[in-house]
């Protein structure tokens, strides 16, 4: 027969059932008051020679204004510091005097100089910073209008080398008169993840940053489950390749079709091989999505290189990075990782590239 529970215990359970009742009412009261988050933007700004855009979602309009204009002058400064173009850079004085003394430079510098080393050794050299030479002969190249004899090619390789470049207690130094550090396939990517760091401790609790095409996102958007960003379609000016759900990751694409050095008629990619001293030719398009954009910006330029093959296996070989890539002559499939179809957003129509509605097609068919 079961006891009979005595009064006290009644009393207990009523207050304890009182007491959930007022929590769930406070609770359901807190949930109906709290802010809704709110969306800004910077808009359409200019920053290391491209266009740049951000957006913060935050509790109020006050801190996304704050959270914008802290990424936004992380660009500009990091552009400060390691452009090429600006004389009084950091980089500038590298450049410099790296071959006359040690050169003492910041922390973030020295930073992306021995990341930069790290993910030169793990491509065999085909993302190299020290390309500079080789940079700067075709650039001259292309005003003159003249194509570099071999004589000129081999002379601007024989200054290219990770394995030149000495790092040392913050100072920079080179070993071969004439070497020039090129910061073009990792500054951008940098000052992206430098932008996204200050948002973050400004208030903002989502967002992303897109400077030049490159993009970096954190946290999810207002009203849905995903930032959507689209890859472009190199055979279709503003056309749109396919479209990417990315959550807390990066996003750099690299491409013969964007920038590249006119010389004699003749279109050459501003994409260098640093073994050759030549323009990259096998692929059109590499877009890498990585955890860092800083290391998305290395791995796109560094595939462009490597080419689709090894480029593939390197990738396939590194955790939490995928990889689309467009043969030069577009008319192969697509290349890709086997885990980029968790990135596709089948939700949105096919763009006028055959390979595209495969892609959509055995993703949908997983």
């Amino acid at each position: 027969m079961a006891e009979i529970p005595d009064k006290s215990f009644k009393r207990q359970l009523h207050v304890l059932l009182a007491i959930i009742f007022v929590a769930v009412i406070i609770l359901g009261i807190r949930l109906i008051t709290a802010p809704k988050h709110k969306t800004g933007s910077s808009g359409t700004r200019e920053v290391m020679g491209t266009f740049c855009r951000l957006i913060s979602v935050a509790p109020t309009n006050s801190i996304n204004d704050a959270s914008i204009e802290a990424g936004y002058s992380e660009l500009v400064r990091i552009d400060a510091m390691m452009s090429d173009y600006k004389p009084e850079s950091q980089l500038s004085e590298v450049n410099t005097n790296a071959f006359k003394e040690s050169v003492t430079v910041s922390i973030e510098l020295m930073e992306v100089l021995t990341t930069a080393k790290k993910y030169s050794a793990l491509s065999d050299g085909a993302f190299d910073v020290t390309i500079g030479p080789v940079v700067d002969l075709w650039r001259e190249a292309k005003k003159k209008n003249a194509i570099p004899t071999k004589q000129q090619l081999a002379e601007a390789k024989a200054k290219v080398g990770y394995e030149k470049l000495i790092l040392e207690n913050n100072t920079v130094r080179f070993a071969v008169e004439g070497m020039r550090l090129d910061l073009g396939a990792i500054a951008k990517g940098y000052a992206i993840d430098k932008a996204v760091e200050a948002m973050k401790l400004a208030g903002a609790t989502a967002g992303f940053v897109d400077v030049g095409g490159d993009v970096r996102t954190f946290g999810k958007p207002p009203t849905k489950k995903h930032w959507i960003i689209g890859i472009q379609d190199p055979a279709s000016e503003g056309g749109i390749l396919l479209t990417l759900k990315l959550n807390d990751m990066a996003l750099a694409t690299s491409g013969d079709y964007r920038r590249y050095d006119e010389v004699k008629g003749k279109k050459h990619s501003h994409i260098k091989d640093p073994s050759t001293s030549q323009s990259v030719t096998k692929l059109t398009s590499v877009s890498v999505i990585a955890q860092t954009a800083t290391i998305a910006d290395i791995l796109a330029t560094a595939v462009s290189v490597i080419g689709p093959e090894k480029g593939l296996a390197m990738i396939e070989a590194i955790e939490n990075t995928d990889l689309i890539m467009i043969p030069a002559d577009q008319q192969q499939d697509l290349i890709h990782t086997k885990t980029i179809r968790k990135y596709v957003d089948n939700t949105q129509p096919p763009a006028g590239y055959t390979t595209v509605s495969q892609l959509l097609k055995q993703q949908q068919e997983k």
